[in-house]
């Protein structure tokens, strides 16, 4: 694995139609691969350092029926134009993988072209796989040859011809050589002769040992073709699928056992491998047209950034824009766009996703972290992501209601990166009522320090024990949503007894803060005690600790009052635990 590709955040461009191209090929030029350099700004807002492009050689139709691989399509520009890009990406930090389609090529493809002229007397016969001239194929050429999935527009080539290898691999070279790219997408990986992979591997190291290679695979064992002999990732279509369908369907444990099998433990099959994540691309139906509530988006996204493996942000998917493959056209999912329409689609996803690139740039235990299951449930789910000296924990509720979580953790200090609130937590135990449709990402609060920008009076500081005024109260008692409580020192409860108001100050608090129940059984977090700015009378403030987490304020006299219940006194609120 190419160290780079750890901290790498890949955004996934299918150029014939972002540009707006024609369907098919044109003898005139045109320059709109520049259209790339005024999408930079964009990319940068994302924190996104590597950019996809799916093909720009020479083609016919689609760009993956290649008919010259030295050459950037006419539809896009020319080599210069297309220089012009690679060395913008390259000034802003951002990486570039072409798409390499090695398996087959289009019938327009120059020694194909020479076979359909001179037949058995080309020279470029035995560049194709099983050409027979014995037969006649549906086009009609006289001769028949293997194709790609039946498709004739698309012609295998005959990989185990030296020829043809050292060709692909010269026209690589050019492409490392000129414009400096950094990697490779290698399409229809599962078609193709693992003994090429070898070479090409050994060949890209040999010229370029920080040259990555990714392969297309949707079935099968990744381990097979992502090995350290052949490429160095491939596309995790196993947890594509689970990503959406977990939220569809409510049922976390879908994508809960897809994980857990590849990076589970010691035994995750893939726990060595960094492979490449996405929950769309040009080969399928966008997330936003797949997914059953528009309101899960960005909990997926919030897991692909969690997950292991390198995300990937297909163009115009952070808008959470629609389009479907139907009537055998591609052309809804690999749609021209500009900045200026994506500005009125969702906004709110697209600063999602911003916040997702900033937390993954600034936590190395998304990139580098250990995967280790907290709780599964069917619409809640928390995994950890754990380096030795980091651990970030992903939190979700798929549930139309709010929900009730609490699990251990390392830290008394916990920071959510995408809400920018910080939470102490009682016992290193974090408790909280989850808001329906929610996800988030909690890290040590140390280690987010340099990175928020959150003003640590803004923080749930819930172990304070001196003197608070009336503006400082207002500002904790308004966050809702944090139902993590202080492990601090506190006083033994000593029976309060004083009515006097202005004997109730907190500066000589005289009762414990820490876990209360309620006489009717619910239970609190009595956070801390304040005064009333005019009269100095005491007030507890304390949170529910399950349920819906509200914070409540009442009179210090009334919290430790004792009342009658079926005739017999008790206390309002009994003292279980700091």
């Amino acid at each position: 694995m190419k160290s780079w590709t750890k901290d790498a955040v890949f955004y996934h461009i299918y150029p014939l139609g972002f540009c707006g191209c024609e369907q098919f090929h044109l003898e005139q030029q045109t320059s709109r691969i520049l259209k790339i350099k005024e999408w930079i700004p964009h990319l940068q807002k994302m924190h996104i350092n590597a950019l996809y492009l799916g093909p720009v050689f020479e083609s016919y139709e689609h760009g993956y029926d290649t008919s010259d691989y030295r050459k950037v399509d006419n539809r896009l520009g020319s080599n210069a134009d297309f220089r012009e890009v690679c060395d913008a990406l390259h000034k802003a930090g951002i990486r570039i993988v072409l798409d390499g389609v090695f398996n087959h090529v289009g019938r327009y493809f120059w020694a194909f072209r020479d076979v359909m002229e001179k037949r058995e007397q080309s020279p470029y016969c035995n560049w194709f796989h099983n050409l027979n001239f014995q037969w006649d194929n549906p086009m009609h050429d006289g001769f028949t040859y293997d194709t790609w999935e039946g498709h004739y527009n698309l012609v295998k080539l005959n990989l185990q011809n030296e020829e043809v290898v050292q060709y692909l691999l010269e026209s690589i070279a050019m492409w490392m050589d000129d414009f400096h790219i950094d990697g490779l997408r290698l399409d229809a990986a599962d078609c193709i002769d693992p003994a090429f992979f070898r070479r090409l591997k050994q060949f890209c190291e040999e010229h370029n040992p920080d040259f990555w290679l990714m392969g297309e695979i949707i079935h099968g064992d990744y381990n097979r073709w992502a090995n350290p002999d052949m490429l160095d990732s491939v596309t995790n279509y196993e947890c594509y699928k689970g990503l959406y369908s977990s939220h569809n369907e409510k049922n976390y444990f879908e994508i809960a056992y897809s994980l857990n099998r590849q990076f589970g433990g010691n035994g995750g099959i893939y726990k060595d491998l960094v492979l490449y994540d996405f929950v769309d691309n040009h080969d399928v139906n966008r997330l936003a047209s797949t997914v059953k509530e528009k309101r899960d988006l960005a909990n997926i996204y919030t897991m692909l950034y969690a997950m292991p493996g390198i995300p990937s942000i297909y163009y115009g998917s952070e808008y959470g824009i629609k389009g479907t493959k139907h009537d055998g056209s591609d052309a809804d999912i690999r749609p021209c766009l500009t900045l200026t329409e994506l500005a009125t689609e969702n906004t709110a996803l697209f600063s999602h996703i911003c916040k997702l690139g900033k937390a993954y740039a600034a936590l190395p235990a998304l990139k580098h972290g250990d995967y280790q299951q907290v709780i599964v449930r069917n619409q809640q789910f928390v995994f950890a992501r754990k380096t030795t000296e980091q651990c970030v924990y992903a939190i979700f509720n798929v549930s139309d209601e709010s929900a009730d979580i609490d699990f251990p953790v390392q830290s008394a200090h916990l920071y959510d990166m995408l809400n920018e609130k910080a939470y102490n937590c009682l016992e290193h135990h974090f408790i909280i009522s989850m808001p329906a449709k929610s996800s988030m990402l909690l890290v040590e609060k140390e280690d987010v320090a340099a990175v928020s920008s959150t003003p640590s009076d803004k923080a749930v500081t819930l172990h304070n024990t001196e003197t608070q005024n009336e503006t400082t109260t207002k500002k904790n008692a308004s966050v809702q949503d944090a139902t993590a409580v202080p492990k601090t020192p506190l006083p033994k409860a000593d029976g309060y007894q004083k009515e006097d108001a202005s004997q109730l100050a907190i500066t000589t608090p005289s009762i414990p803060l820490g876990v209360y129940q309620h006489y009717k059984g619910k239970r609190y977090a009595l956070l801390y005690i304040a005064k009333h700015s005019e009269d100095e009378e005491a007030y507890a403030v304390y949170r529910q600790l399950y349920g819906d987490g509200k914070v409540w304020v009442r009179p210090l006299r009334m919290f430790v009052e004792e009342i009658e219940v079926d005739g017999e006194k008790t206390p309002r609120f009994t003292y279980l635990k700091p």
